[in-house]
């Protein structure tokens, strides 16, 4: 039977979850023999080379790649550029596959009519510690939890997009876009986002549409080490400057014209400054959490417009 879809894992000295993900592909629904699992090793350190060519070397349809350029974006290209499949989807290395995930991504391409140029499903959380009191729930797509809708939708120009951590394309498409632009998404420490946002632009301008379907369930850890305001700060920040660099892409702006925008991003944060320092329940921990990821998205981002070049 020729191989009808393949799984690629990025991973980055993840080992231990790495053995969860990859269990979870061994025991889908399909036939082993019509996917792939390709786990693209992005320089890791730990044993996560040694989890894949010696404790599962016995699964016929595991192949180990290692990508020597650090990026998750990188990585991901050289996952579906050496899929064998007509079809690549995406899983966290710290993710876990329900039973019927591949099955059910190849129907939806395969029944949808026109076909999809990208599909995506729902993410459940997997706590690994309690969920702090101050964790506003719309921060929670910031720790990939994704729960759209309770029917197949297909996603517009709004804030609704599909996960990386859960996302499936035709090869062919892949193909057509060239792939995740390697200047955006995770590069080390640099908490850089918006690559599939691109990417999703790209596949709608080539006249395709994308889907979510919540029958396409992953459930994915959320290690306690993202579980204080720490980690969200930084993250947000990098997000304003994922905003900037995003923007960059879209359009032709010169750098004076980024100045300009970045001084008016300013006027506004002092004016927002202004308004809090006017209401009385600034004390409040959740009301002042929101408030210091607000601004240090935007200060993310005038950063963002400032050294783009």
């Amino acid at each position: 039977m020729a191989i009808q879809i393949s799984v690629v894992v990025c991973t980055f000295n993840r080992a231990n979850y790495l053995r969860k993900a990859i269990q979870s592909l061994i025991k889908q629904s399909l036939e082993t023999n019509s996917y792939e699992i390709l786990v693209v090793d992005n320089r890791s350190t730990d044993e996560t080379k040694q989890v894949i060519t010696q404790e599962f070397s016995h699964i016929p349809n595991l192949r180990y790649l290692y990508e020597p350029i650090q990026g998750l974006s990188q990585a991901r290209n050289t996952g579906w550029q050496n899929a064998l499949g007509n079809y690549v989807a995406y899983l966290d290395d710290d993710a876990i596959a329900s039973f019927r995930w591949l099955e059910n991504i190849i129907k939806v391409f395969e029944t949808v009519t026109p076909k999809p140029g990208a599909v995506g499903g729902k993410v459940e959380p997997i706590w690994e510690f309690s969920k702090p009191s101050w964790l506003n729930d719309r921060f929670l797509p910031y720790l990939t939890i994704i729960d759209w809708s309770a029917v197949p939708t297909r996603l517009d120009d709004t804030n609704y997009y599909i996960a990386g951590a859960n996302m499936a394309f035709p090869k062919s498409v892949l193909e057509l876009v060239q792939g995740f632009p390697v200047k955006l998404g995770r590069q080390g420490k640099k908490l850089l986002s918006n690559e599939e946002l691109f990417l999703a632009k790209k596949i709608k301008q080539s006249d395709y549409s994308i889907y979510y379907v919540p029958e396409l369930l992953v459930k994915h850890h959320i290690v306690k080490s993202r579980l204080n305001k720490q980690w969200f700060f930084q993250r947000i920040y990098w997000q304003g400057v994922s905003d900037a660099f995003f923007l960059s892409h879209e359009t032709s702006h010169s750098y004076v014209e980024r100045c300009q925008l970045a001084i008016a991003e300013l006027k506004q944060l002092l004016k927002r400054l202004k308004n809090i320092n006017e209401q009385k329940d600034l004390n409040h921990e959740e009301f002042s959490f929101i408030n210091q990821c607000f601004f240090l998205e935007k200060i993310g981002y005038i950063w963002g417009l400032l050294k783009v070049f």
